[in-house]
């Protein structure tokens, strides 16, 4: 239980005090009208005495009584009607609530921190007037009246006579048997004369007189004369006197008049007939009946036993509506109590009472004890039992201990008022008032026996309670709280008697004994024990105590010595469940609120919502409406767990709530709504206007557009192409103030600069909301919410702030969307756009709507509408108009120390765009772009260029990753004119028809790469558009043709294609605008080429110098035919190169058409010789030479567009590929030279061109494709490729733990390269015939050329011995010798050919082989570091024939 005022010790003796009746004549009643008091209420501040009291008992021992109070009351002779007691608890307990800034205490129990209130004010003031306001009953004298003061004026024509009229009207009602109520303690009631004299009017001479006349007719202990009314009431404005009074009368005007303030809902008790408002004071409704004041006649209720602050109602019976009491309440607050009494009538008053208590009160019952001691003395065998009562009770007597059930019942037993039982009991409750213990114990344990024994059993239970409150209360504690005597009367009490009220008595009291013993736990189970529901017990006043003792058992849990968090929640919760039933709101609230501590975010989540509907429905009844809308807001926002139906009642219950609220204020600012979430960081924003769809053959680019995912790779690519754009317009330099161009921000763009958008073009704000709930939510007339702030370049910053979209859109255009449904569970977004019409800078706050659900079942002029069909007809139950913010948290800042140690955030500006003045808009469109090539395949398109916007634009480029895709043609494209068949077929290409008899031989032309874009430090990738006088004007639009070439590898290709274009105007604030469009090209497979080259041994082309090369070139079709492609046919074979040209091809079949069919394979020769130096000389270094080799009768133009545009483009992107290095010594430079010497003997720059044409079928039509492959060949020997190779990794290798000893590389050159300084040939006859039968000796004359393939000076070793290695090779060129010299030293220089006489001798005929001499070659200059590398010849077969 919570904490009290007081202590049990204290508690229990001020709630059973003597009661003393008073009975005042109308006189009397008057003088204390004054104050605005009755007599009884005047007495009442000083009813405690202020020192202690001694009386002696039955064994004339003397007994201290501490801190007695007595209790005076007017005479009522009705008992009180229990709907009105009922009323009046009800009412204590609405007036008791928390103080207003209580500090509440913190309770930590495990990981809960609980706010509690210790005390509960409200407990204890309707325990006080509960025990206060019990009827007295026949088995108990507890509260029966002791003693009567009778009250009459000094001012009384005769007040002698009123004592006596006083006197037997007192007789009359206690003796006579019309009045059954009061009850009194004893026949012989003490009377007490008070003679009232008020000072200020009365004559003093005459009050002392009559008093001396009462002294003498009623002795000088019974009677008393109290001098009032000091000064007079009109002095009362001019010095402060206290008001002892107010405390006690404050609640009395009814207590607290809130249940009725909210409305008419004026709280009755149950449907019972008595369920009158109690009168607040009676003050001008006396009745005269037999020229006495009868104000007891008839008021339903008296509650004037005690001192009790709320009791204070005297009066008839007046009942009164609502409107009434509002009155009476303005009326009682400016009442001043006592206004006529001094300080020094406080102490009279207070003497009064000490001198009535001292000298009446107690001597009478001091004398009462000892008669009925007495009494029950001379009874026979009654002393026995008295005194042997404290033996009994040790020697366990079992009589107690029968089981209630056995008993018979027989709680409608009465005994007579003078039966031996109850004289007990009446010794037992007078010595109890008197704080005399042990005495009352010893009877209580007596009568409860002889009740037992007799199976009184209402009897009994009453001398149980009492007992254990006894054995409790005794001084020093002889013998332990009989907590079992408590329990048997509470279930006598409730089962058997059916007396619910006496029962809650016991309970109340024997809960305060146990939890000063801390013992809580059986203290909480005897509070809930009388809290089930009871079909004896039922309505408002079953529910308001059940509420009050549940909730003093949650204070039990929590108070415990290890606190039961839970436990207290749960019983915290049915307490506010039956506060409410009881119709106690603030306090239901209460009890849901300290709660919700417990449960909230411990994810129970149907308990969270439970108690945050109650707190919602609570706060909302008694008007708190932020509190309820808070409350709701709670439910709907978090992850609700509840069946649909329930969320959306719980939703409806939001709206209605949310509605009221904002009807109370319809100017105010708009409510913040929780529904729908958004997810504000998801928030993107988009510059610009949509992308249009395709239009039959037309594409538009695809630019950006919310539909795209994110990529950061992608990006990435986006901003280097922008990048390599800006450094080339800006001659290679990125300016400082260059920012990448953002069309789409989201939470992973870079936000931290203000955005800058365009005026009159849209900006689309993507807002990302989700539904929570089960239940569709409906957003109506949804928009954006901003701020605009004009820039006038006059210089005047005039802030125009618009709230809501409600003014006129001149400066921005905002679009509404009617009708935004989110169905259950679902996450969906809205765009929103706004259209800047003045230039400034624009913030958007947020997002304003209407939120509503749909009703559950829609009807259309009684036709029901398709469920999930979203017409716009939609109808909303209901719906409020609300806004929630856009708050986006910008990205974590980690760069210097301190923002690392601490959590900082930087700035998202995505929503505070600057609005810039005008910009020219492109719009690009692609014409029959095709999304499916073979590799290598050439194909024509257009691309139109429109510009939509009101500003001329200029510096049109376009940049791409991969340029060897496309090409818009190069500066050589309009020379060339379109051959008719060309036309006829629509090839791609510029052909020439020729005469059949050129074929085979190679056809010359010649190009510069500066015509096309690949020129020295050039950026390939950026290539600027061709516009015709570089402008492209307001609405104009231009077609340009574009030529694209499938991509070597098959596979999906994405090609990114970035448009750069600047205003004509050059603009501060925006340089430039770009266009990104995403090509997707799905490649399949066509022809692979793989080409080497070497040296012919051939030495006819002398003037070549330096010698001819053979082309071998192998094409085979992978073409697995998926794409229909029925047939390859290689029409034509091109060569481009600095210093190389085919010359013709060395075909080896006559097989004139080159076709190949599906996975076949075609081989191909071809002569290549040097070009004429002439020729190199003119050209400048960028000059190719193209050489074509024609398979058909059309020559294609190889040095034209498209072709050489591919070709060079593939080249460049070649060039770009990291080449081999090595690595060199730094050591001398010399030897990097040698190396670079021998390497470029073996490079040869030739680049072939496959052309060929692909027959498809297609939907029965036969179409011809055509296309290009290009082969680069470096290197003499080694095999080149159309076609990328794949790397293969590398096999792991075992890790190796040791140091490698030498790090450095070797500069050596490889064998092959070493090799290829010397070409060396034989020239001799294929056969020579010889007569043997003349000369024996066959002599033929040999001639070996050598050639030095470098550009400096090599030394030469030709040795002619041979070389003995096996007998095999002994056996080859057996028996021939090398006459003369068999070794030559010579020097060659660059480039020099050399030849040398040699004679062979053969001794028989045969076939033998003549390359045997070995040459040994090195650069002169070169002494030590390569020995000599030696020429493998090639066989040189000779027959020798005889003759």
């Amino acid at each position: 239980m919570a904490q009290c005022v007081q202590s049990v010790q204290e508690l229990i003796p001020d709630s059973f005090v003597p009661c003393v009746a008073a009975l005042c004549s109308d006189e009397a009643e008057r003088l204390t009208r004054l104050n605005h008091l009755s007599f009884a209420e005047l007495l009442k501040p000083f009813s405690r005495l202020t020192s202690e009291v001694h009386m002696r008992d039955p064994n004339n021992q003397l007994h201290i009584i501490k801190n007695l109070k007595i209790a005076v009351s007017n005479i009522i002779t009705q008992p009180p009607q229990p709907g009105a007691i009922r009323k009046l608890l009800n009412d204590v307990v609405s007036g008791s609530q928390p103080a207003e800034g209580l500090v509440a205490n913190v309770i930590t129990a495990g990981d809960y921190d609980l706010n509690i209130s210790a005390t509960t004010p409200w407990f204890e003031s309707y325990r006080e007037t509960f025990l206060q306001s019990m009827p007295a009953s026949d088995h108990e004298f507890l509260n029966h009246y002791l003693a009567c003061m009778l009250v009459a004026s000094s001012n009384e024509v005769e007040p002698m006579e009123q004592f006596s009229k006083l006197s037997q009207e007192q007789h009359r009602i206690q003796h006579n048997n019309d009045y059954s109520y009061p009850k009194w303690f004893i026949p012989n009631t003490l009377k007490y004369y008070v003679l009232l004299h008020d000072v200020s009017a009365g004559d003093e001479q005459r009050a002392e007189s009559i008093y001396e006349e009462m002294k003498q007719k009623y002795g000088t202990q019974g009677c008393y004369l109290l001098k009032i009314n000091s000064r007079t009431s009109n002095r009362a404005s001019d010095e402060q006197i206290p008001d002892p009074w107010s405390q006690y009368l404050q609640k009395s005007s009814i207590q607290n008049q809130e249940s009725y303030e909210d409305g008419p809902c004026t709280i009755t008790s149950n449907k019972n007939s008595d369920s009158n408002l109690l009168s607040l004071d009676g003050l001008d409704n006396e009745v005269k009946v037999d020229g006495l004041p009868n104000n007891f006649r008839a008021h339903p209720l008296q509650l004037d036993q005690s001192s009790d602050p709320s009791n204070s109602i005297d009066g008839p019976d007046h009942v009164k509506s609502a409107s009434s009491l509002h009155e009476t309440k303005k009326a009682n607050t400016g009442i001043i109590h006592g206004a006529c009494l001094t300080l020094t009538d406080h102490d009279r008053i207070r003497q009064f009472i000490q001198e009535f208590t001292f000298r009446g009160l107690l001597p009478h019952i001091e004398k009462t004890i000892r008669q009925l001691n007495d009494q029950l003395i001379s009874r026979k065998g009654l002393s026995r039992s008295l005194f042997s009562a404290t033996k009994k009770w040790f020697s366990g007597s079992k009589v107690p201990e029968k089981s209630i059930n056995e008993l018979k019942n027989t709680s409608g037993l009465l005994y007579p008022p003078e039966a031996p039982e109850l004289q007990i009991r009446k010794m037992a409750d007078l010595c109890f008032l008197v704080q005399h213990y042990d005495l009352a114990y010893s009877c209580y344990h007596t009568a409860k026996k002889d009740f037992l024994n007799d199976q009184a059993m209402l009897y009994a239970a009453g001398a149980l309670e009492m007992a254990a409150v006894s054995a409790f209360l005794q001084p020093g504690a002889p013998r332990p709280y009989p907590a079992h005597y408590m329990d048997t009367a509470i279930q006598t009490y409730r089962d058997i008697c059916k007396n619910m009220v006496l029962a809650e008595r016991c309970v109340l009291l024997s809960a305060e004994i146990l939890k000063s013993q801390s013992k809580y736990s059986e203290a909480a189970a005897l509070l809930i024990r009388l809290t089930s529901e009871q079909s004896t017990w039922k309505g408002m006043d079953s529910d308001l105590r059940s509420a009050l003792l549940l909730e003093q058992a949650a204070h039990c849990f929590i108070n415990m010595k290890s606190p039961m968090v839970r436990k207290y929640a749960f019983h915290m919760i049915l307490a506010g469940h039956r506060f409410s039933k009881a119709g106690q709101k603030k306090h239901a609230l209460r009890c849901y609120c300290q709660a919700m501590q417990v449960y909230k975010g411990k994810g129970w989540s149907l308990a969270e919502d439970h108690i945050n509907f109650t707190i919602g429905r609570q706060s909302y009844t008694l008007r708190q409406l932020d509190n309820a809308v808070s409350a709701f807001r709670h439910i709907l926002i978090n992850e609700s767990k509840q069946s649909a139906v329930q969320q959306g009642a719980f939703l409806r219950e939001y709206l209605y709530v949310y509605k009221n609220v904002s009807q109370l204020s319809p100017d105010g600012p708009l409510p913040q709504l929780p529904l729908p979430y958004i997810n504000s960081s998801a928030t993107r924003v988009f510059f610009g206007h949509d992308r249009r769809p395709a239009d039959g053959e037309k594409q538009a680019a695809t630019h950006v557009s919310l539909d795209q995912e994110y990529d950061s790779e992608s990006s990435q690519q986006w901003r280097e192409l922008e990048e390599q754009v800006v450094a080339v317009v800006n001659k290679g330099i990125i300016p400082s103030s260059f920012y990448p161009t953002q069309y789409c921000l989201n939470s992973y763009s870079d936000n931290s600069r203000f955005p800058l958008a365009v005026v009159e073009e849209p900006i689309t704000v993507e807002v990302a909301f989700r539904n929570p709930l089960k239940v569709p939510l409906l957003l109506t007339d949804l928009s954006l919410l901003w701020k605009f702030q004009p820039k006038d370049f006059s210089g005047k910053d005039n802030e125009e702030v618009k709230e809501l979209i409600t003014g006129e859109p001149e400066m921005i255009g905002t679009e509404v969307i009617s009708e935004f449904l989110i169905n259950s569970e679902e996450s969906k977004v809205a765009r929103l756009k706004l259209f800047p019409h003045h230039i400034g800078e624009l913030h958007i706050l947020g997002v304003v709507y209407n939120l509503g659900t749909i009703q559950g079942s829609m009807t259309v002029d009684g036709i029901g509408a398709l469920p999930g069909c979203h017409t716009g007809k939609h109808s909303l139950s209901m719906s409020v108009r609300g806004r929630q913010d856009l708050e986006i948290q910008g990205p974590r800042l980690n760069n210097t120390k301190e923002e690392k140690t601490s959590i900082k955030y930087g700035p998202d500006r995505r929503l505070d765009p600057i609005i810039t003045e005008e910009m020219p808009l492109l719009e690009v469109f692609f014409i029959h772009f095709p999304t499916g090539l073979l590799c290598g395949e050439i194909r024509k398109a257009y691309v139109e260029f429109v510009n939509v916007s009101k500003c001329p634009l200029t510096a049109l480029k376009v940049v791409s990753k991969r340029p060897e895709f496309f090409t818009f043609g190069g500066n050589t494209a309009v020379l060339t004119p379109l051959s008719p068949s060309a036309s006829e077929n629509c090839s791609a290409y510029k052909t020439v028809v020729t005469d059949s008899t050129s074929v085979c031989t190679a056809l010359i032309s010649s190009a510069s790469s500066v015509d096309f874009g690949i020129g020295i430090g050039s950026q390939p990738e950026v290539i600027p558009v061709p516009l015709p006088d570089t402008v492209l004007l307001p609405g104009a639009s231009v077609q340009l043709p574009m030529w694209l070439r499938g991509p070597d590898e098959e596979g999906v290709h994405e090609i990114n294609f970035l448009f750069y274009y600047e205003s004509v105007k050059k603009q501060p604030k925006i340089r430039h605008r770009i266009l990104r469009h995403t090509a997707v090209i799905c490649t399949s497979r066509s022809l692979n080429v793989r080409a080497t080259v070497c040296r012919s041994n051939s030495l006819e082309d002398e003037e070549g110098r330096g010698g001819n090369m053979l082309v071998f070139v192998d094409v085979e079709n992978t073409n697995t035919s998926e794409a229909g492609v029925k047939e390859f046919h290689i029409v034509q074979v091109s060569s481009s190169s600095k210093h190389w040209k085919l010359q013709n091809s060395v075909n080896l079949t006559e097989n004139k058409e080159a076709k190949l069919a599906s996975r076949e394979k075609g081989k191909f020769c071809f002569k290549a010789v040097r070009c004429k130096e002439k020729e190199a000389a003119v050209q400048s270094s960028e000059r190719y030479t193209f050489a074509d080799i024609i398979f058909g009768n059309e020559q294609i133009i190889s040095s034209a567009s498209p072709c050489a545009d591919f070709f060079y483009r593939s080249l460049s992107s070649e060039l770009k590929k990291p080449q081999a290095q090595l690595s060199l010594h730094t050591e001398k430079h010399s030897i990097e030279d040698a190396v670079r010497l021998i390497q470029k003997c073996s490079e040869v720059d030739l680049n072939i061109i496959i052309l060929w044409k692909a027959y498809v079928v297609e939907d029965s039509k036969q179409l011809i494709l055509e296309g290009q492959h290009h082969v680069i060949l470096r290197t003499i020997g080694k095999e080149a490729f159309s076609y990328p190779q794949k790397q293969e990794l590398p096999e792991m290798e075992l890790l190796k733990f040791f140091r490698p000893e030498n790090t450095a590389v070797s500069s050596r050159p490889s064998v092959d390269q070493l090799s290829n300084l010397i070409k060396t040939s034989l020239h001799y006859p294929e056969s020579f015939n010889h007569p043997f039968h003349q000369k024996s000796l066959c002599l033929v004359p040999v001639t070996l050329l050598l050639s030095n393939c470098s550009k400096a000076d090599v030394d030469v070793i030709v040795d002619l011995r041979h070389k003995t290695t096996s007998p095999e090779a002994l056996e080859i060129h057996g028996s021939f010798t090398w006459l003369g010299q068999t070794q030559y030293k010579l020097q060659l220089k660059s480039q020099e050919i050399h030849s040398l006489q040699l004679k062979a001798c053969f001794v028989h005929t045969g076939v033998y082989n003549l390359g045997t001499p070995r040459v040994f070659a090195k650069l002169s200059d070169q002494v030590t570091v390569f020995e000599t590398s030696q020429q493998n010849s090639m066989p040189a077969l000779i027959i020798i024939n005889n003759m």
